[in-house]
C-alpha cells in the first residue's frame, strides 16, 4: 500500500464532471490517477489534468478483468454513469451490471486473500430509499443505485464509502457542506456542488481511515470536508 500522501486512485468515469473537477484536487494532493475512459477521443483531456488515461469499456467487463485491475490500486472511486436517462438498457449496463460486477471482484479479492483497495461509491441522497415511479425516465438510475448501493452496505469487510449529495450542481464551491441523514432527505431539496464532492472525494481518499457510517450524506454548508 502507498502511504498517506500519495495512493495509486483509479477512478472509474474518469471523463464525467465530478471526476474531471476531482481529478486534479487528487494530483494536487499527491495522488497518483488513473482515469478510465470509454472514449478515446478523451485521452487528451485527461491527460491535460494530469491523470494517466486507461481506454476501457467497462459495459460487460468480466470479473476477472475487474479483479486483476482493481488490485493493483489503493482506492478505487466509481464515478461512472450512462448518462441518457432515455436508454434504460444502457442505465442498466453501466449503473447497475458494471458496478456490481466490480463488487463481486472486491469480494473475490478478499475472499482470497489477495491486496483489496478502498472503494468509493458516487451515489445520491436517498438512494437506499427513493421510490421513484416506474415510468419516469428516473427509474433506471435509481432502481440501479440501490441496488448497488445496498450490495456495497452489505460488505461489511470492504474499505467502503457511499458518497450521497444532494441534486448536483455546478455551483462554486461553498467552502463546505453539512452532514445529512441519509435515510430522511430527499434528493430533490438538496443541491451540493460538484465541486464540493471533488473535495470530499479527494479528503476520503487521502484518510487514514473512513467514517465508521458507509453513507456520507452531505450538502453545501460551512462545514469543512476534513471535519466529515
Amino acid at each position: 500500500m502507498a502511504d498517506k500522501k500519495s495512493k495509486k486512485v483509479l477512478i472509474i468515469g474518469g471523463h464525467g464532471r465530478v471526476a474531471l473537477i476531482a481529478t486534479p484536487k487528487l494530483i494536487a494532493a499527491g495522488h497518483d490517477v488513473t482515469s478510465v475512459i470509454r472514449n478515446p477521443n478523451h485521452v487528451s483531456d485527461i491527460e491535460a489534468i494530469g491523470a494517466t488515461p486507461l481506454v476501457r469499456d467497462i459495459i460487460g467487463l468480466e470479473v476477472e478483468t475487474w479483479e486483476q485491475r482493481l488490485t493493483q490500486y489503493d482506492v478505487v472511486i466509481w464515478a461512472a454513469g450512462h448518462g441518457d436517462r432515455d436508454s434504460v438498457e444502457g442505465t442498466y449496463a453501466v449503473d447497475r451490471d458494471a458496478a456490481l460486477t466490480s463488487l463481486e471482484a472486491m469480494r473475490n479479492l478478499l475472499a482470497r486473500g489477495e491486496h483489496v483497495p478502498r472503494y468509493l461509491m458516487v451515489s445520491f441522497l436517498g438512494s437506499l430509499n427513493l421510490q421513484v415511479d416506474p415510468e419516469d425516465s428516473f427509474y433506471a438510475y435509481a432502481e440501479s443505485k440501490k441496488q448497488v448501493d445496498r450490495e456495497l452496505l452489505a460488505a461489511e469487510d470492504l474499505d467502503g464509502l457511499i458518497l450521497a449529495p444532494g441534486q448536483l450542481t455546478m455551483d462554486d464551491s461553498p467552502g463546505g457542506g453539512t452532514l445529512l441523514d441519509p435515510e430522511n432527505e430527499s434528493p430533490w431539496e438538496r443541491k451540493t456542488s460538484r465541486y464540493l464532492v471533488a473535495e470530499v472525494i479527494t479528503e476520503m481518499v487521502g484518510r487514514e481511515e473512513l467514517p465508521e457510517k458507509k453513507v456520507l450524506a452531505f450538502t453545501d454548508g460551512k462545514t469543512p470536508p476534513s471535519e466529515f
